[in-house]
């Protein structure tokens, strides 16, 4: 046994009690007040997590509870390691209290909002550091993290730190997952809508948030015997850079459409149930590293004469947002809809052969005795506008902390393994 994980275990419980600490505050963003941009329970846990550092003895920067930051040493900081303190809401099918920290013996897991997003890997890089300064490894660079308060709901913390502070060189996130991420595809997110009017569909109701595949799509249908009639199409919910993994009950309404309403003829036309990679679009694309797009029409609601959609697309690294934005819009538009925004950013991508990811992917062979890699995925982490960044765990291969759903989950033994990797790693780095 190391000595970096020696310390982790003679820790272990003062690492549990912080997660729970962190856990029992519902940092879901919350109305913007003074001195809470993001609401007051996302700055609650910021303040909760700079307290610790400075406990520690840590130099702590709070930048208008956007987001905060502890320096391990006096040195400049050449790593960040940075993740983030705000949660996505509960939602429904827990089976226990989301803000009180559970631990099941014959599992071993940790079960809590942010337990793997993105509070428990901020607690394994805090005692990370904490073994390194306390252990007394030397360092010749200077060591950085840095907690955000708005990772769920467009990063808008980590925009003003980089407007307030400069970023080290190196940066790594904990909000993916091993081995390593180092590309990411662009993506975009289409709003549309047109005028409204149909002799037999008084509403539809499909689709509350852009980035999931709607599990539900409930259509209000007039009827001869006065009260409408209401069918409800139920698929299968999934993020929407995995829609394969869902069935969307929205392109299952469409496929089922036997009218003559040519605005839903023609999104029936272009989203046939089914199809993932928006090829009917004139979409489609894919590359050798990042593989095939995705396309997903993941709202549709009807409301005062209007029928309004949403849309969300990740697309190759050989790929524009111009490109795909010009293609997108030209169908909605050819189908008989207004666009009302399209917005997105270009893929993401860090070479794989630099001394900072192979570094990276050697600690974690090192660590785990597993074999390390570069991935690329659909969806986009914290790093996705930070040039060089990359995400580097926090789950591991095969793996489902049941991120962003009911009973989220990390286990102790992996909290542990988390705060080593991270540890060992930054030693490599900055010694």
């Amino acid at each position: 046994m190391t000595e970096i994980r020696k310390y982790l275990e003679e820790h272990k419980q003062e690492m549990i009690d912080l997660l729970a600490e962190l856990v029992a505050i519902p940092s879901i963003q919350g109305k913007a007040e003074e001195g809470a941009p993001f609401g007051r329970e996302p700055a609650r846990a910021l303040e909760v997590m700079l307290k610790k550092c400075s406990e520690a003895g840590f130099k702590v920067d709070n930048v208008d509870n956007y987001a905060g930051s502890a320096d391990i040493n006096d040195l400049p900081a050449e790593l960040a390691v940075l993740t983030h303190l705000d949660v996505v809401p509960v939602g429904s099918g827990w089976t226990t209290d989301p803000f009180v920290l559970r631990y099941e013996a014959d599992t071993d897991k940790l079960i809590g909002r942010g337990a793997i997003d993105d509070k428990g890997p901020a607690v394994a890089a805090f005692f990370a550091v904490k073994a390194l300064k306390e252990l007394g490894i030397p360092l010749k660079k200077g060591i950085r993290l840095i907690f955000g308060t708005n990772e769920e709901n467009g990063s808008a913390d980590l925009a003003y730190y980089r407007q307030k502070r400069e970023l080290p060189p190196m940066v790594f996130t904990p909000d993916g997952e091993y081995p390593l991420i180092n590309a990411e595809k662009g993506m975009l997110r289409v709003y549309f809508s047109s005028d409204f009017d149909d002799d037999e569909i008084l509403e539809i109701q499909a689709g509350t948030v852009i980035n999931a595949v709607p599990q539900f799509c409930t259509v209000k249908m007039d009827s001869d015997e006065g009260e409408p009639v209401e069918a409800v199409y139920e698929g299968v919910s999934a993020h929407a850079s995995t829609p394969d993994k869902g069935e969307n009950a929205i392109t299952q309404f469409l496929d089922s459409y036997s009218s003559g309403n040519m605005l839903l003829c023609g999104l029936a036309e272009l989203f046939p149930h089914g199809e993932f990679n928006g090829k009917n679009c004139g979409l489609g694309f894919r590359d050798e590293l990042s593989g095939d797009m995705t396309c997903v029409l993941s709202m549709l609601n009807t409301e005062n004469g209007r029928i309004y959609g949403g849309i969300d697309i990740r697309f190759p690294l050989d790929r524009t947002k111009a490109e795909i934005s010009g293609i997108i819009c030209g169908a909605l538009e050819s189908a008989g809809f207004t666009v009302d925004s399209c917005d997105g950013v270009e893929p993401h991508c860090t070479d794989e052969n630099s001394t900072f990811v192979q570094t990276l992917l050697k600690t974690y062979e090192r660590v785990t005795g597993d074999k390390g890699r570069c991935i690329a995925i659909g969806g986009g982490t914290y790093v996705h506008e930070i040039e060089g960044g990359v995400a580097f765990g926090a789950e591991f291969p095969n793996e489902d902390g049941h991120m962003h759903s009911p009973d989220e989950f990390i286990t102790v033994s992996n909290l542990l393994k988390n705060a080593e990797i991270m540890a060992e790693a930054m030693a490599e780095l900055c010694s």
